[in-house]
């Protein structure tokens, strides 16, 4: 099912202590695109994914996700939604199909529906003739594969990415960022995406949003973060971003 607004937050807020992780965040984000959070470590970008999963409550504000509370209604949040955070997930031990199996069972997927779509996602990421084979002997850039499709096994409207591509040798990093557009282009998903690479976030993202010390500097397509930057637009979306930091930093 399509919602007319994938994530919705009103004034996010989350201390710990003392410490403001994140300040009133307002922020809308349409349905079927590559979102990119973006903003320097420290910024509030994990807080934020942690919240809107319902993995930690806010100090003060709302946010909802594909319509739900994510404070009232975690646990139909994550059943909508993938994640591939910090950690991948897998099970090193484990063939890449008895990953897959073993996820899709705690999703309580039909054996059938399981066994389709762990078929499905494996031949789309070219992992099918390797489906038996121990993942802990496979590279980076394998087991990222895997844990997106882990992420995409119950077919979740929105997915959560944090730093995907972090590690990944080029070739390895471009096929991944084709896989995310095709993604939201041809399947309709969500993608909440944080990365520190400001070129893959200009060619990859529909909009963005540029944060800093837990605080919403900007957010729209690159294009319209670059051209409002004052006093002058700049030449590119990261001497934009450079520019929104470093502004906010010395305020």
């Amino acid at each position: 099912m399509m919602h007319s607004t994938a994530i919705h937050t009103e004034k996010l807020t989350r201390d710990f202590g003392t410490l403001r992780a994140l300040d009133r965040l307002t922020l809308e984000v349409a349905p079927g695109i590559v979102f990119g959070f973006l903003g320097p470590n420290g910024s509030g970008k994990t807080t934020t994914i942690r919240l809107l999963l319902g993995l930690i409550k806010p100090t003060s504000g709302t946010a909802r996700v594909l319509g739900f509370d994510v404070a009232r209604e975690p646990e139909a949040v994550r059943l909508r939604t993938g994640a591939l955070l910090e950690h991948t997930g897998l099970y090193e031990r484990l063939s890449a199909e008895q990953n897959l199996e073993y996820y899709g069972r705690i999703a309580l997927m039909s054996d059938g529906g399981r066994k389709a779509r762990i078929r499905e996602l494996l031949e789309r990421a070219d992992l099918w003739d390797r489906r038996g084979e121990a993942v802990g002997r496979w590279s980076r850039g394998m087991k990222q594969k895997l844990a997106v499709a882990r992420a995409l096994l119950h077919h979740p409207s929105l997915i959560f990415l944090d730093e995907p591509t972090a590690g990944l040798d080029p070739v390895a990093a471009s096929a991944f960022r084709q896989d995310l557009v095709r993604l939201a282009q041809h399947d309709g998903v969500t993608v909440f995406l944080t990365t520190h690479n400001l070129a893959e976030a200009e060619k990859l993202c529909g909009q963005v949003a540029v944060v800093h010390q837990g605080r919403l500097l900007a957010v729209g397509r690159p294009d319209d973060v670059r051209r409002q930057v004052e006093p002058a637009p700049t030449a590119t979306f990261e001497d934009a971003f450079l520019h929104l930091v470093q502004q906010s930093a010395s305020a």
